[in-house]
């Protein structure tokens, strides 16, 4: 066989794998980057300025924020999914022993594929350099995603691992025209990796071998292999690890009439292309030349972001807070993985998506501030194309939180959100192979789950 031939079969085999990376939140996009927003379901946004994680959601309100101030903090995540199969199965070539070329797909529900805890770090800092200009920092991780279903998984030949980390650095600066007009950006230098496997079908699923023994009787057959049997064959396995590093940017204004602030805010768009290697093993027969380790490339296209806030003064010590974001994830049409052999394609077909939330605090005393929110937070997945890789539906968010304020220079930031997610049906067929070896596993799932979160930040004022 050429080595193009040998490399396009590796491709065929596992284009699938990348194909359905995104989708965690309005896809894999983690909302959750400040444990205090947290705690009024992110409803304060681009409009409220009364913390150092607002270089995150809008730059231009560092205004409203004295001298240096820090916060450091982390969410934990729990997260738990359930799969049931629905009839999954897979297409064969046709042959004697295979009519129908059809062979439903068995296994396991895969358990929860979520890590027990999920961590989602955050720092962020501001410092007014005079009455007009402010500078700040923040570090985060706005996308990522980690996932592992127990070997044998129903769904296994669409996923088995998924684990996706960005890592996010944004120096930033605002800018105050007026007391009451600020404006304010930065820049996104952003890193990528990821790995992802998922085990790939033979092109028969059993094979005919001689047994010792055999069936007894006067018509049995005689010597030492007098049997025949059908014995299940292992599946294949492919992997693929790549990383990138890019750049975006984003910019907000402020405005604030007193009792009354607004903000808007838009976050550019980061185009990745992960370089790396995909690995393909244990394939059997005619496709076994796919085996092998191959380097490829793969589009990784990240959404726009824009957001509009609003926070009123209802009383000196009561806020209220309503925030809309929309996400371009229409951008994302599928991931086209590309090697010696050429580029494969694989249609995800995303769609833009939104989320709205509201929320309110409470200032009990000087000391403690008290808040809660709702949000609802649509998914960008596609119905025809879910996947097992990213279990996603639309979100409703409940929340609440605290603010302890230990001195003037100190607070403590607790919140908690309990999130429903939508159930969802998986209706995800992927081919593998050139013809004429094409073979077709159709995963038909239903997909279930629910998250919650304990978040915790400590902000200091110098």
């Amino acid at each position: 066989m050429f080595p193009s031939r040998r490399l396009a079969y590796a491709l065929f085999a596992s284009a699938v794998m990348v194909a359905p990376l995104p989708a965690f939140a309005g896809g894999f996009y983690l909302q959750e980057q400040s444990p205090l927003e947290t705690g009024r379901a992110l409803s304060g946004g681009a409009a409220a300025g009364d913390d150092p994680s607002t270089i995150y959601f809008n730059p231009a309100a560092m205004t409203q924020l004295d001298g240096i101030q820090t916060s450091v903090g982390g969410i934990a995540l729990f997260a738990s999914a359930r799969q049931s199969n629905r009839g999954s199965s897979r297409t064969l070539p046709r042959t004697v022993l295979f009519p129908n070329a059809n062979d439903p797909i068995s296994g396991n529900d895969g358990g929860n594929p979520f890590e027990s805890v999920i961590p989602i770090p955050s720092f962020y800092a501001s410092a007014q350099v005079s009455d007009r200009l402010w500078l700040g920092l923040g570090v985060n991780a706005p996308f990522g995603l980690k996932l592992e279903y127990d070997d044998g998984f129903f769904g296994r030949y669409d996923s088995l691992y998924t684990d996706l980390k960005t890592y996010n650095i944004q120096p930033s600066f605002a800018y105050k025209f007026t007391d009451s007009l600020s404006i304010g950006g930065g820049v996104d230098v952003q890193y990528v990796k990821a790995e992802l496997t998922n085990a790939l079908p033979q092109l028969f699923p059993n094979q005919i071998v001689a047994v010792p023994g055999g069936p007894s009787g006067p018509f049995a057959p005689s010597g030492p292999a007098s049997g025949l049997a059908l014995v299940a064959l292992p599946d294949g396995f492919a992997s693929l690890k790549g990383d990138d590093w890019s750049v975006g940017w984003n910019a907000g204004l402020f405005y604030t009439s007193g009792d009354t602030n607004w903000g808007v805010h838009y976050r550019s768009g980061i185009s990745h292309t992960l370089a790396g290697t995909q690995t393909v093993s244990g394939l059997l027969g005619p496709i076994a030349a796919g085996n092998g380790d191959f380097a490829v490339t793969a589009p990784l296209n990240l959404p726009d972001i824009a957001t509009i806030s609003m926070m009123h003064r209802l009383t000196p010590r009561l806020r209220v807070m309503v925030t809309a974001k929309w996400y371009n994830w229409s951008r994302f049409k599928g991931i086209a993985v590309t090697s010696a052999a050429g580029t494969t394609n694989k249609e995800l077909d995303y769609r833009d998506s939104y989320s709205v939330s509201a929320g309110g605090e409470y200032d009990v005393s000087p000391a403690l501030t008290l808040r809660a929110g709702t949000m609802f937070d649509r998914s960008p997945t596609n119905p025809q194309h879910l996947t097992t890789r990213v279990p996603d539906g639309d979100r409703v968010w409940l929340t609440g939180g605290a603010t302890f304020n230990i001195s003037s220079a100190a607070a403590l930031n607790l919140s908690y959100a309990h999130i429903f997610v939508e159930k969802a049906n998986i209706i995800r067929p992927d081919s593998y192979y050139p013809s004429p070896a094409t073979v077709t596993a159709t995963t038909l799932a239903r997909t279930s789950g629910n998250a919650d979160q304990v978040a915790a930040s400590v902000t200091l004022r110098f």
